[in-house]
């Protein structure tokens, strides 16, 4: 999706429609498959019922669009009780399976209504600050909530509704680790009037050492490895909270992973396929990522080495790119983004969306773990969407990248996914750097 965009580097009219018809036309693909026995599916903690998440993006659509006043007042919703059913925020976890829930019929009818207001709205009054804010913000949301969708079929054993391109994917060599150089690096992103989430705010002085970034991801294939070698039963591989979480869970191998007759064979959506020894790694959490580390002698790069791999050029890191490549905005011919492939794969495709320091897929395949706790930028500020960031600084960790169910217009490199380090059913694997 190529967005036009204003003087002010804001999409016009046109283009944030484009974006909001983009998300919706995803989530009625995932909501038109399900069965009447998936609306609300079983409890889970890492898992929303389909039909409140549902009822919650269009809330969340109506909440910001259209009844979020500049004062920070509300006006009422055109669904009685709305935010006492769909609030993330007020609404344990827990009890959103036991809501009085409008009918599956209802709630696309509250989507419907709800989309084609903001659409008419835009059509009539154009990209206003307010409007342009708030649209890209639901539009973000949206598809965010698709890519769990995503991973709450895999979770679930529902099949894949995934709409992917046939493609016959070219593949290169890409061995070794990139030197990258260290220095002064502005960490973050600038205020150039694109949209971006408080927590990447904003750019700030950091100071990065040399060091050696693996070109690619973590293959399933090196991953295997590990196992093999006795890796989830071998203490000294683990820290401390690793281990622990390894022991409740008796965790012996990566999620979705089985042998039979001496193969690996890894579980996608409905079905057992043979595992694809050159395709990134994934469905691995951050402690399986920090023991696999030590067992191969290598370890995560930190978000700063993340992102000055993906945003500078060597003998320049002060001047920095939107994405690993430069500053076009990606294709299929760049990243295993959405409408790319089914899945992870060969970690020696997509040369052309190599960074400027020869690191591949920074984009695409597999979000990716790195080594910090997620945490506020100095001089942090929250936005309206308070609820966003700031609750959970401190005790998730960071991913960079996006992954092959991420749409490419929501990605730049100074993104920030974040999630619990224990996390194994979302879509993350990892790179790694030289010890120092």
């Amino acid at each position: 999706m190529f967005l036009m965009t204003t003087a002010n580097n804001q999409p016009d009219a046109a283009a944030l429609c484009e974006m909001l018809q983009a998300a919706r036309e995803r989530t009625l693909v995932y909501a038109n498959a399900l069965q009447p026995a998936q609306w609300l599916g079983p409890y889970l903690p890492t898992v929303n019922p389909p039909l409140w998440e549902l009822g919650h993006l269009a809330w969340f659509q109506e909440h910001w669009c259209l009844r979020y006043r500049p004062d920070g007042s509300l006006a009422e919703s055109m669904l009685q009780g709305a935010d006492a059913l769909y609030n993330s925020a007020i609404v344990p976890h827990a009890q959103r399976w036991k809501l009085p829930l409008p009918t599956m019929n209802l709630t696309l009818t509250y989507l419907r209504d709800v989309f084609d207001t903001v659409h008419q709205r835009i059509t009539s009054e154009g990209a206003t600050a307010h409007m342009s804010y708030f649209a890209q913000l639901t539009a973000f949301h949206e598809e965010m909530h698709n890519e769990a969708f995503d991973y709450t079929a895999q979770t679930l054993v529902y099949p894949s509704q995934k709409i992917v391109k046939k493609q016959i994917l070219a593949v290169s060599p890409c061995k070794e680790d990139a030197p990258i150089d260290g220095g002064r690096f502005m960490l973050g992103a600038h205020a150039d009037g694109s949209f971006v989430f408080d927590n990447e705010k904003w750019a700030h002085d950091v100071f990065v050492q040399p060091y050696k970034m693996a070109r690619t991801a973590v293959t399933n294939a090196e991953f295997a490895a590990f196992v093999d070698d006795a890796g989830y039963t071998r203490r000294e591989l683990w820290g401390e909270d690793g281990w622990q979480w390894r022991a409740a869970a008796d965790v012996t191998v990566p999620l979705y992973w089985k042998k039979q007759d001496g193969h690996w064979f890894m579980r996608r959506h409905d079905q057992w396929l043979a595992l694809d020894a050159k395709a990134a790694v994934i469905h691995v959490n951050w402690f399986e990522a920090e023991a696999w580390c030590n067992w191969a002698r290598r370890r995560l790069p930190t978000e700063s080495e993340w992102e000055l791999a993906a945003a500078t050029a060597p003998g320049n890191i002060a001047q920095k790119r939107r994405y690993p490549w430069g500053d076009v905005p990606p294709t299929a011919a760049h990243a295993n983004l959405y409408g790319v492939a089914a899945g992870t794969v060969d970690v020696n495709a997509f040369a052309e969306g190599d960074s400027a320091w020869g690191v591949r897929q920074l984009f695409g395949n597999a979000w990716e773990w790195t080594a910090d706790w997620f945490k506020p930028y100095p001089g942090f500020v929250r936005d309206p969407y308070k609820e966003y960031s700031e609750p959970w600084f401190g005790n998730h960790k960071v991913l960079r990248g996006g992954c092959y169910t991420t749409r490419a217009s929501l990605l730049r490199n100074t993104w920030r996914n974040f999630y619990t380090p224990d996390r194994r059913d979302v879509l993350a694997g990892f790179r790694t750097c030289a010890l120092d």
